[in-house]
């Protein structure tokens, strides 16, 4: 079964509904991260379809308040636009906003939860409606207290950003010098944005229904984040296999508290699954190797390839890959 949500209303029929039918829920927004087993999700889905976007001004900032159905690649365009700053690395971001805080979105060195201020949320234990604060809601990389359970059902997002027509500091190297900027600089906006977008293409992750390569959903596997522990048998590792030499840094870069954060798609390669690797209709996209692409083949050939990437990172480098997106049904 498959219904829209337009209104919080419309959203407590429905649970309703399925409670009495007693029949599994799963909540869908835009379905850029979602997998769905072949066998389809026996219960009924309810998509996010609630809109509106409401400003308030805040002086040297601006809260924006946004419904959970509100397209976010819309909404980073109109912050571009306006001069608003906190959002512009997001751009190309398919999906929602309301799934924005559930895995904490982020790209190139920003995240969603820099300027989340509030959710407002159902409470499917309580049966109220609640109002979570950043901290309630424990971000952390690619995680929150929303992801991997059915507690709460976001509606609404209420961020905070600049006004300014400068970026908030570019973190990550790739962007700054794809714009000509030391790492921790600003740039204007409309160039962050529009340099975010010529990445994301680059790389197939811009949905573009004449490429091929951009039909996936997106980064398939988390960066692992290591221990100092991790990290030295990670490299020790890595040298007596000859895939480091004498004088070749770490593949990664600190994470704070003496964690790395390791780049999942090197060690997809390294392991390897090169570029274009594929098995029974789907594959490794020719332009990224953390998207997994869909080239004719089924949800089960797709998690059986996944497999096969995670075991030989396993084997190879003692590095277990996490799943980043949310497979559905089966």
């Amino acid at each position: 079964m498959f219904a829209e949500a337009t209104t919080e209303k419309e959203l407590l029929d429905l649970l309703a509904m399925a409670g009495a039918r007693d029949v599994p829920v799963f909540v869908l927004g835009g379905g850029s991260n979602v997998v769905v087993a072949d066998q389809g999700f026996p219960g009924l889905v309810i998509h996010m379809a609630m809109t509106g976007i409401r400003v308030q001004d805040d002086g040297a900032r601006v809260q924006l308040h946004a419904a959970a159905g509100e397209q976010l690649d819309a909404i980073v365009a109109r912050a571009v636009a306006e001069h608003w700053a906190g959002l512009e690395c997001l751009s190309g971001i398919p999906g929602l906003v309301g799934a924005t805080p559930i895995q904490n979105v982020g790209a190139y060195g920003q995240e969603v939860s820099e300027t989340v201020v509030a959710v407002r949320a159902y409470d499917r234990q309580s049966g109220q409606f609640v109002l979570l604060s950043r901290d309630d809601c424990r971000f952390a990389y690619r995680s929150s207290v929303f992801r991997g359970a059915s507690r709460f059902v976001v509606t609404a997002v209420q961020l905070s950003l600049d006004r300014s027509d400068a970026s908030r500091p570019v973190r990550y190297a790739e962007l700054a010098r794809a714009l000509g900027v030391r790492t921790g600089a600003t740039a204007p906006l409309a160039l962050v944005r529009d340099t975010v977008l010529g990445l994301r293409r680059s790389k197939g992750m811009v949905c573009d229904p004449a490429d091929p390569e951009s039909f996936s959903a997106g980064s398939f596997f988390v960066n692992p984040v290591l221990t100092e522990a991790q990290r030295d048998a990670l490299e020790g590792r890595l040298r007596s296999q000859g895939q480091l030499a004498a004088d070749d840094a770490m593949p990664g870069f600190a994470a704070g508290d003496g964690a790395w954060k390791v780049p999942a798609a090197w060690l997809i390669e390294h392991a390897g699954f090169s570029k274009g690797t594929s098995r029974g209709g789907v594959g490794v996209s020719k332009r990224h190797a953390l998207a997994l692409v869909n080239r004719g083949g089924t949800t089960d050939a797709l998690l059986a390839f996944e497999a096969e990437i995670r075991a030989a990172v396993r084997e190879r480098f003692g590095v277990e890959l996490q799943r980043e997106p949310v497979v559905v049904g089966g």
